[in-house]
């Protein structure tokens, strides 16, 4: 008798157990191909105009990530946030009921899709993505705090900086300048910090040289204690600061995106 086939979802229940893992705060997950190297990392890399050098992204090993938190404080220092604005929280959820309970997590930055519907719904376009290297970003000279970009991505990844955590009187901490906005807006103190615009998770953009390489992996891969979070180039499978290669890691390992039936392409990929 011939072996049933399985279908993706029944792939992806298999390994997870159930369906209701990654669908905190309306965020969903689709399994993708779990074979080869993905098509659509091939064909993006056939596709994207000369004027992009990198694409940079992230897999999240959940069966390393201990659930430490120490990429979101690693990621808070960094790049200096203030009280109320964290750019890569690790998601938690509890499942089962007494006595059989379980708990589950995972770290969420900014995926940097490759489709990011934050972009289009923006009446000003400071929100944009780089040619050069697939990063997105928010200009603070142009953010008017209309946010509507907030709502309009799928994974809860932007925040709003109301500045309501700020400390009433100035603090050493507050004189240290982010490097988020280098010295475009000088310190990150409530009087100079951009309050009123949305933020997010950047890659770690400052520390690209000036030829877009990094000098070393973002902040968060960087600390992981179980080396779950891996950072690079998904046209080279380059690793920044590990002996790993992104596509190497996806074509052996099964792994899903988030929200994928939303055309959105994340460059996050989590290994399960």
């Amino acid at each position: 008798m011939a072996q049933k086939r399985l279908t993706l979802q029944e792939t992806v229940d298999q390994e997870l157990g159930r369906r209701s893992f990654l669908k905190l705060a309306g965020i969903g997950v689709v399994a993708s191909a779990i074979a080869a190297l993905p098509a659509e990392i091939v064909e993006a890399a056939e596709n994207f105009t000369t004027k992009k050098k990198f694409r940079y992204g992230m897999t999240i090993d959940l069966k390393r990530c201990v659930n430490c938190e120490a990429c979101t404080a690693a990621c808070k220092l960094e790049n200096k946030t203030p009280p109320g604005v964290t750019y890569n929280p690790v998601i938690e959820e509890e499942v089962g009921e007494f006595p059989d309970v379980q708990r589950r997590w995972f770290p969420r930055p900014c995926f940097h899709c490759e489709k990011p519907p934050c972009i289009d719904v923006c009446p000003v376009g400071a929100t944009y993505k780089r040619e050069e290297d697939g990063i997105v970003l928010v200009d603070h000279d142009k953010c008017i705090g209309a946010g509507d970009c907030i709502p309009a991505c799928p994974y809860g990844a932007r925040i709003f900086d109301e500045g309501k955590n700020y400390p009433a009187q100035e603090t050493e901490y507050g004189n240290i300048p982010s490097p988020e906005f280098h010295s475009k807006y000088g310190l990150r103190e409530k009087a100079k910090a951009p309050i009123g615009n949305a933020r997010k998770c950047t890659f770690c953009l400052h520390l690209q040289d000036a030829s877009g390489q990094y000098t070393r992996p973002t902040a968060c891969a960087e600390t992981c204690m179980g080396k779950a979070i891996h950072f690079g180039d998904f046209l080279t499978g380059r690793c920044i600061g590990h002996g790993c290669n992104l596509n190497e890691l996806i074509t052996h390992r099964k792994w899903t995106r988030l929200k994928e039936e939303l055309g959105t392409e994340p460059n996050v990929y989590y290994l399960l």
